[in-house]
């Protein structure tokens, strides 16, 4: 069975940072594009960003220079670095494998 585990979410000051992971489990090799995905209330869940199994990346627009997805696959883990945060950027941040599987989702909220 797999899972996917966020974990990292939280309240935020506008300008500062958070980590977000995601650990995988039961998925062999892990070579799965792995994304992170966020939702906002009355809007639909958008890509924030993207890993290939190979560490090829891409990014929302709204979120290109200040996020950084990383992943170590030895860990089976996905993470998201989040600089410079917004009030925009306050959602419900999902984890996704190979466009299948999805966590339960971490809240981040930037707000002063």
């Amino acid at each position: 069975q797999v899972q996917l585990v966020e974990s990292g979410g939280g309240l935020v000051q506008p300008g500062g940072s958070l980590r977000l992971s995601c650990a995988a489990s039961g998925i062999i090799g892990i070579n799965y594009f792995m994304g992170w995905y966020r939702q906002a209330p009355g809007k639909q869940r958008e890509l924030v960003a993207g890993i290939s199994s190979g560490g090829r990346t891409n990014y929302g627009e709204s979120v290109k220079d200040r996020f950084t997805i990383s992943r170590d696959n030895a860990k089976h883990t996905v993470y998201l670095q989040m600089n410079s945060l917004k009030p925009e950027d306050t959602a419900v941040y999902y984890c996704n494998a190979g466009s299948k599987w999805w966590g339960q989702g971490t809240q981040v909220t930037v707000s002063s």
